[in-house]
């Protein structure tokens, strides 16, 4: 019921940018990965640089995870981390789509970033994987 709800929101508002965020989170939630991604990307392209945007592009980035998209994921965490260069979970989770594509050195290189701002669990993920 909540989807139809969100929809109904965004027919009376095309521009209701948190309603297509919501529907694509609750997409997600039952594996409409695909269906996920292109409501994020609306909600997206309503208001692309906001603060807000931050945790909209992680959550399309954790439905093209689920795609094995880690290309696509990885472009996801540059622009969070283009928005806000201290984003500590953006360096994680690049690190582990990357790590995901093969690339051990650059996912060791974000957990290390991540770590320096204050995720202690990065740390661990570099005694496991970086030696």
């Amino acid at each position: 019921g909540a989807i139809e709800d969100y929809t109904k929101a965004i027919e009376l508002d095309p521009q209701y940018k948190e309603a297509y965020d919501s529907r694509g989170w609750h997409k997600h939630l039952l594996s409409d990965y695909r269906g996920a991604i292109v409501d994020y990307t609306k909600a997206i392209e309503i208001d692309p640089e906001s603060k807000m945007s931050l945790g909209i592009y992680s959550r399309r980035a954790l439905s093209k995870e689920r795609l094995d998209d880690y290309r696509g994921a990885i472009a996801d965490y540059n622009k969070i981390i283009e928005i806000n260069p201290q984003n500590i979970r953006g360096y994680y989770n690049r690190g582990w789509a990357k790590l995901e594509l093969g690339d051990i050195h650059g996912g060791c290189l974000d957990w290390s970033k991540a770590g320096e701002l204050g995720d202690f669990d990065a740390y661990e993920m570099i005694r496991k994987y970086c030696n």
